[in-house]
């Protein structure tokens, strides 16, 4: 179904490489699986295919490995996975060329998913496209956005525009809608993109 599509997973804890190596295998898709960084840097990987990383592994890190992989021209896109995650150190993996940020523990469907749209990928939005979905919405939306990818909470976000955390959640559900975005590191491309940073270039 995927040849010539490989999925090089990173991974340090074995058995969760394993498991996410079967999930995929499952779903028709070829695997490699890394126990770090480094060793996927020095196998001289393929170009084709895309690249799951986890972000905090010894060694190089996840955030790490893009740039190293952005200084070898090397061209598959990267999708990062954390238990860790926080929406500062997404934006700034989504700045740095992550085409997605996964949380564990991850959703099977999401997963493949995500995966199927790294491979599928071809550039994605182009920033007059982001420009355009952002000009959807309304000055109360904005401001929850700037909250958003500042990595506040509902509540905080709430408190500082003097509305109720329903109407904030309300607003943000919004977001999702007009930007036709299916998560938040999807929503936080898309700004990224909006605002002509320079991402994955």
């Amino acid at each position: 179904m995927c040849t010539g599509q490989i999925v090089h997973i990173i991974e340090d804890d074995a058995g969760v490489g394993e498991s996410l190596s079967l999930l995929l295998q499952s779903a028709g898709f070829e695997t490699r699986l890394y126990g770090s960084a480094s060793d996927f840097l020095d196998s001289d990987p393929p170009s084709a295919g895309c690249v799951v990383s986890d972000v905090r592994m010894p060694g190089m890190t996840g955030l790490e490995l893009i740039g190293e992989m952005k200084k070898r021209r090397m061209p598959q896109p990267i999708l990062l996975m954390t238990a860790f995650a926080d929406v500062p150190q997404a934006v700034k993996a989504m700045k740095l060329g992550a085409v997605d940020f996964i949380e564990k523990p991850f959703d099977d469907e999401l997963m493949v998913s995500s995966v199927r749209a790294a491979l599928a990928k071809s550039g994605g939005d182009s920033a007059v496209a982001a420009r355009e979905k952002l000009d959807k919405l309304t000055t109360r939306e904005r401001d929850v956005l700037q909250g958003l990818l500042q990595g506040k909470l509902n509540k905080t976000i709430a408190h500082e525009l003097g509305v109720s955390v329903r109407t904030v959640e309300s607003h943000r559900a919004n977001l999702m809608t007009k930007t036709n975005s299916q998560s938040l590191p999807e929503l936080i491309r898309i700004s990224l993109l909006a605002e002509g940073a320079d991402i994955g270039a």
